[in-house]
């Protein structure tokens, strides 16, 4: 996030120089630091949320 956050002030200063070419990299390189962040906290979520469902589901059927 701290990449991500960090690129995308850095093109902001690229573009006021003018130089957009490098701007449009670096901003890109800035979103896709973003969404790789992004994805990995969403993969963490999705293993938390499937891990207590097995577990609720275990323990329905310990009950019966």
């Amino acid at each position: 996030m701290i990449v991500a956050g960090t690129c995308i002030t850095v093109a902001a200063g690229f573009m006021l120089l003018g130089n957009f070419a490098t701007a449009f990299v670096i901003a890109t390189v800035g979103i896709v630091a973003w969404f790789l962040n992004y994805r990995m906290q969403m993969k963490e979520v999705t293993t938390a949320a499937e891990l207590q469902h097995k577990q609720t589901e275990s323990e329905d059927l310990d009950e019966t």
